[in-house]
């Protein structure tokens, strides 16, 4: 747990020091919401949604903030291999495993910290400041931030360069972002499409948030994810986020724990 902690901490120093940095990360997520959001809101009608525009997209704001924090923790463990920072870390007297769930606690934390700062445009965007709502979205973010951190480490332990790490963000992220449902909703999409949206981490995540928001402010109820025709339990799609983080992360330390 010490070692846990020490990593957490240790990615929680560097994002309170790095201010421009983190400061940059939130500037595109503010920027879709505002300029793409106020832009799009004049065209869609609130009766396509059954919400302003704004207030549709806020959620897969939320996700595209979580997202790319904990994404950059798959670039780091690359690039702390290549610099050898990684060999020093293995020194320490604890299992691999234990590291490596450390790196994906700090990534999770991170990603956490960097959405709640988001939350804070709620009113923005016609949301109640309901301190349940936000406790419902924080937890919604934690889950979500968790299982993208899980998915990166899980790549990141089979590659060996991050040129080759971020070419393949490059050409996954944007489709799966699309396909999340973040930007219009999925009934519009084709059958095929919305299959692969409801396999889609990403879509899951920004439907549990949506959800989360339909339980405090019913307007704001929206058509998501389905199952076999039908929408999942809420608590069921939230544990069939979590089995997947879980099983990236297992799969993430067996292969980490065998000596290079």
């Amino acid at each position: 747990m010490r070692a846990v902690h020490a990593l957490v901490h240790r990615d929680l120093l560097r994002l309170s020091s790095q201010h421009v940095h983190t400061a940059l990360m939130l500037v595109q997520p503010v920027l879709y919401l505002f300029a793409l959001g106020g832009g799009l809101a004049a065209l869609i009608p609130e009766s396509t949604l059954g919400v302003g525009y704004q207030a549709y997209l806020f959620p897969g704001i939320l996700m595209m903030t979580v997202q790319t924090p904990a994404l950059t923790v798959g670039i780091r463990l690359i690039t702390d291999r290549q610099s050898g920072y990684l060999r020093e870390l293995l020194m320490a007297p604890v299992g691999r495993s234990t590291l490596l769930l450390g790196v994906c606690a700090g990534g999770t934390a991170v990603a956490a910290v960097q959405g709640t700062v988001l939350l804070a445009l709620a009113g923005t965007v016609g949301l109640p400041y309901d301190p349940v709502l936000l406790a419902l979205l924080l937890a919604c973010m934690v889950l979500a931030s968790f299982t993208i951190t899980a998915l990166s480490l899980a790549l990141a332990v089979t590659l060996a360069r991050p040129e080759v790490f971020g070419m393949l963000l490059g050409l996954v992220m944007m489709p799966l972002l699309f396909l999340s449902g973040a930007f219009f909703p999925l009934h519009a999409l084709p059958g095929w499409a919305r299959a692969l949206a409801s396999v889609n981490p990403l879509a899951h995540g920004v439907d549990l948030l949506r959800r989360s928001i339909a339980l405090r402010v019913p307007e704001h109820a929206a058509a998501g994810i389905e199952w076999f025709g039908r929408q999942p339990p809420l608590l069921l799609e939230a544990a069939a986020l979590l089995t997947v983080g879980a099983a990236a992360l297992a799969w993430a330390a067996h292969r980490f724990g065998r000596p290079e």
